[in-house]
């Protein structure tokens, strides 16, 4: 089984991921992870993060998910996303960003887990 990329640095504007260039915001899951573009399911901090964000977890056999709300805790999560990952009787997280970093790391070393990362607000 594939295990998920483990995350080596969270700042304001950067995180920095095992085998992936630094970037802003990252999806990442078993078996490694990309940039996560916000423009290309038109997502912004309100309503937050949409059902289309999460699909690519599910796609890639998440048993659970790590969401960031963000380093102030700006970024929500709409409510269709949350019913859609519990229909998929996926265990979900949410937390401001490093501590989302941090549980998602030590879920990483025994669990099928994925996450949307935001480095910033």
């Amino acid at each position: 089984m594939a295990t998920s990329p483990q995350i080596t640095h969270v700042s304001w504007g950067r995180i920095e991921v095992e085998g992936l260039e630094p970037g802003r915001d990252f999806k990442l899951y078993p078996g490694g992870g990309r940039a996560w573009d916000w423009s290309e399911h038109g997502t912004r901090h309100q309503p937050g993060i949409q059902p289309a964000d999460v699909q690519e977890l599910l796609d890639h056999g998440c048993t659970v998910v790590v969401l960031s709300r963000g380093m102030e805790l700006r970024l929500l999560t709409m409510p269709e996303t949350l019913e859609m990952l519990e229909e998929a009787g996926v265990e979900v997280h949410m937390e401001e960003t490093s501590a989302a970093a941090a549980l998602y790391n030590e879920l990483a070393r025994t669990t099928p887990v994925g996450g949307l990362f935001h480095s910033t607000c």
